[in-house]
């Protein structure tokens, strides 16, 4: 895994061609796509899921970050689900908000950039699919 600064630090951004308008704004849907968890369950997954597996193969941009809105949605429930867990002994419910709020935090930010053609790496992420 590296070290704990690389863990928390945004890695550098992969260097690719600017991205279309279009594929900048399924960039987007893909990071927003997220905020489904609020209304369904593991909608936070599935979101991102949905619009990187429409999109993956006709638009580069869309395919890395989708894999990113996706691992990183990942890497969150497994943190808030750690996160519950520890309850018992206090500290679960300050670190179940605090992650809650970067999920969503950090959501927004990346669509932003994302709708910009930036390629946005989020921190504290486990990188499932690559």
């Amino acid at each position: 895994m590296g070290d704990l600064k690389s863990f928390f630090a945004n890695p550098d951004s992969p260097a690719g061609p600017q991205p279309s308008a279009d594929e900048c704004q399924w960039a987007m849907f893909a990071h927003l796509a997220a905020l489904a968890g609020y209304f369904i369950p593991v909608g936070n997954i599935l979101g991102p899921l949905i619009v990187w597996i429409i999109k993956k193969d006709q638009m580069p941009f869309v395919d890395d970050q989708g894999k990113e809105a996706i691992n990183f949605q990942i890497s969150m429930s497994i943190y808030i689900l750690i996160s519950i867990l520890a309850i018992c002994i206090a500290i679960g419910i300050v670190t179940a908000i605090g992650f809650g709020i970067a999920a969503l935090v950090y959501s927004i930010i990346a669509a932003m950039k994302a709708n910009k053609g930036e390629y946005y790496r989020y921190p504290m992420t486990i990188r499932f699919i690559k």
